[in-house]
């Protein structure tokens, strides 16, 4: 498997250069007036030697000569190699150039961009006049090798074919590798963004809208106006913490929260006007690894539909760590405002639950009898097998 890669790889890198067809015809041409190399080339059609002459020349020079414009006009190409080979053959030359021709038909099989039917259907029927000529001018060759030269042709042919549908297959896996790396890229990014703002922009969404009531209280106004800013600013740090995570030059250790993260997500939840109850309960073994990063978003995504859909509610959040996962219940009650957001898309959970299911970890988020919301995720502290 690794060989045939590799002879793929080659064919790869030589048809796409194509930088050996210049000096290729170079040393065909020379080599052809080699004496030692006189009449050694291919005999079809059994036509008698005969010395080289002016049309010699002009056979061997449409033979190899041609083969250097091979990459920019591959049809050509094969055109004019094609005629010197008739020539050479009919005139009795059979010169080393006539090589050219089984290399100009895999270039045109793997360089033809268009009409690659018509080109072989075109050459396959100069064929049959070529062979009934030297049948006349020649010993008599046997049909069987007309045949069997024609057939070895056409597998010249075939080659460049493969070549060419190995390179398009090649081509069409980096395509759909690339794309799939965008659109993961893109997901990744969107997910991040979710996780990061949303939280942040509910929870000043409800303390605008709780400061309305507050007119008469310039003491509680002020503390929920407070609250939004001290939300904004969070909710800057974290954006900018977040594009510092997708900059390249990024190191591998920031954007990630702080150890404090789940309790600060706890407070800034109580000061926007929900009740929540905190236990944690072990301490994190590696506070800047995935799971805590994964527990982290599970305990923000769960308190910021709490602020969405149970506001006022009592609320419930327990962190347990250990040495071999992390566990996060977050419980929320239905007898609360329901008003205090806008609903939500349902991307959250969604990618709370890829999130785990990466790290190897279980999650599960669904509406209690009692009309309350329940979130637990069970997420392994270690890397994924």
């Amino acid at each position: 498997m690794t060989n045939c890669r590799r002879l793929q790889e080659l064919w790869r890198r030589l048809g796409t250069a194509a930088w050996y067809l210049p000096p290729l015809s170079l040393l065909l041409f020379a080599g052809s007036f080699l004496p030692a190399l006189h009449s050694q080339g291919t005999q079809l059609g059994g036509v008698p030697s005969r010395p080289f002459d002016e049309w010699a020349v002009v056979a061997v020079a449409l033979e190899s000569l041609a083969l250097s414009v091979g990459r920019r006009w591959p049809a050509a190409c094969l055109a004019l190699v094609s005629l010197g080979f008739a020539v050479d053959q009919l005139r009795g030359y059979h010169s080393f150039a006539g090589v050219a021709l089984p290399i100009a038909l895999l270039n045109a099989g793997f360089r033809l961009e268009r009409h690659r039917r018509a080109a072989a259907l075109l050459f396959s029927a100069a064929y049959v006049p070529l062979a009934v000529a030297l049948s006349v001018l020649g010993s008599g060759e046997s049909l069987s090798g007309f045949v069997t030269f024609y057939l070895a042709l056409v597998l010249m042919w075939g080659i460049g074919a493969w070549m060419r549908s190995t390179r398009a297959a090649e081509a069409e896996r980096r395509r759909r590798v690339a794309e799939d790396t965008r659109a993961a890229e893109r997901t990744r990014i969107a997910r991040e963004l979710h996780d990061v703002v949303t939280h942040h922009v509910t929870a000043m969404v409800v303390q605008a809208e709780a400061a309305r009531y507050l007119t008469a209280a310039p003491d509680r106004l002020d503390q929920a106006l407070a609250a939004v800013t001290d939300t904004g600013r969070r909710a800057i740090a974290d954006l900018r913490n977040l594009l510092d995570l997708l900059n390249p030059d990024h190191g591998a250790g920031g954007g990630m929260p702080s150890a404090d993260g789940i309790p600060a997500l706890v407070e800034q939840t109580r000061r926007a006007g929900q009740p929540v109850e905190f236990t944690e309960e072990g301490t994190p073994a590696e506070p800047g690894g995935s799971a805590h990063l994964v527990a982290h978003r599970v305990v923000q995504e769960a308190l910021t539909n709490a602020l969405k859909h149970a506001y006022g509610s009592r609320t419930s959040v327990r962190v347990r760590h250990d040495e071999k996962e992390i566990t996060v219940e977050v419980d929320t009650d239905g007898s609360g405002s329901r008003g205090g957001s806008p609903g939500g898309s349902g991307r959250g959970l969604a990618g709370l639950r890829e999130r785990v299911d990466v790290l190897g970890g279980d999650f599960r988020a669904e509406r209690r009898p009692d009309g309350g919301f329940a979130v637990r995720a069970r997420i392994p502290a270690g890397d994924p097998s």
